[in-house]
């Protein structure tokens, strides 16, 4: 079994439209997410999502990849 690694994911939503995807995406590795902050920054049109996770490498790479496949959002992940 892989090691759990604490991970902080940060989200940059530009397109409102994909928010149904990035849920789901969150809702489908629920079982690492420690906790998660969302913040919209209106005056500039964008949301930013800040979720901290404890999981194995590879769940977070691959939560990662999916989210910055969505047009118009970006995603970049520190590790512990």
């Amino acid at each position: 079994m892989e090691e759990k690694r604490i991970a902080i994911l940060s989200v940059i939503v530009e397109r409102r439209d994909q928010a149904e995807k990035l849920n789901a995406y969150l809702s489908e590795y629920g079982e690492y997410i420690i906790g998660r902050m969302g913040i919209p920054y209106r005056e500039k049109h964008v949301s930013v999502l800040s979720v901290v996770l404890d999981a194995p490498t590879s769940a977070v790479n691959a939560l990662t990849g999916k989210i910055g496949q969505l047009e118009g959002v970006t995603a970049k992940t520190l590790f512990r």
